[in-house]
């Protein structure tokens, strides 16, 4: 009899891999369970802004001028996130020139403006900018297809991007300040993995990963879920590759905020096509 190779603790070596490549074949598709009650886009958006604004007010004015993101202040950058909703405004009542704007040229006059404003003016400016987008959207069509800052996509989908940018944003402001970073609340978070994934294939389109790849996706924790994506060129067939990881690491990659060996994910299958599909996520980010 062939003797098994045990760790210090007397489990077998290659235990945590069986029981973790066990467990994905046995489950479908789906959502973390419990699974978080479901919220509307416009819920999340909504939840997302009085988050942003709860930190906005609890910065001194020292805070306000601290680097923050490319260039720009904290106070340049909460700015530019005005000009996005500005931007969203345009883009709700038909103005075709925010179609195809660069998502940091088109909003950076919103950011210099901040320049000498005192905070609460500032602050005060975005935070009316958020609400008469919620106010747009509350009885709008979140099905129909609107286009900004060359992206085409649903209005819900847009609605849960601009929360996952104000979530970004929220830990980038934390960052210059010194706080610990934030998480969204597990319904926002799952709108976000949602629209992570459903971007993907796109992503990597566009990055050129041309090559077929069947994607299964597992995103752990709260707001987390299981998908099955198919990658590339061809026709479905088996599983390729499997990237196993948290759920508010995927987002914080997709928004760019750390790289795929910071994530640290469990994977499957091709290495070096996963590799490709977590560069294609990194790549989803606007900034």
């Amino acid at each position: 009899m062939t003797s098994q190779k045990r760790d210090p603790a007397g489990l077998p070596a290659d235990l945590r891999e069986r029981v973790l490549e066990a467990s994905l074949r046995a489950r479908a598709p789906g959502r973390a369970l419990p699974s978080p009650p479901e919220i509307s886009p416009v819920e999340g958006l909504g939840r997302a802004a009085d988050a942003f604004y709860g930190l906005l007010c609890a910065l001194d004015d020292a805070d306000w001028a601290r680097p923050a993101l490319r260039g720009l202040d904290v106070q340049g950058l909460v700015g530019h996130l005005t000009g996005v909703e500005e931007d969203v405004h345009r883009c709700l009542a038909g103005n075709a020139a925010v179609a195809e704007a660069d998502h940091v040229e088109s909003t950076q006059p919103a950011a210099a403006r901040q320049a000498g404003r005192p905070p609460a003016r500032t602050r005060a400016e975005w935070r009316r900018a958020a609400d008469h987008t919620l106010q747009l959207v509350r009885t709008a069509d979140l099905d129909g297809e609107v286009a900004m800052h060359g992206i085409r996509l649903p209005l819900g989908a847009l609605l849960v991007a601009r929360a996952f940018e104000l979530w970004v944003h929220d830990n980038d402001i934390r960052k210059a300040v010194g706080l610990p970073p934030s998480v969204p609340d597990s319904s926002t978070l799952r709108l976000m993995t949602e629209l992570a994934a459903g971007l993907l294939p796109g992503a990597a389109a566009r990055t050129g990963l041309g090559t077929h790849t069947s994607l299964r996706l597992v995103l752990t924790g709260p707001g987390g879920g299981t998908w099955d994506l198919i990658l590339g060129g061809g026709p479905p067939g088996r599983v390729a590759v499997t990237i196993v990881t948290d759920a508010v690491g995927f987002c914080r990659l997709v928004g760019n905020r750390i790289t795929p060996a910071e994530l640290d994910p469990y994977i499957t299958g091709d290495e070096g096509r996963a590799a490709a599909v977590l560069a294609a996520a990194s790549a989803l980010a606007l900034d």
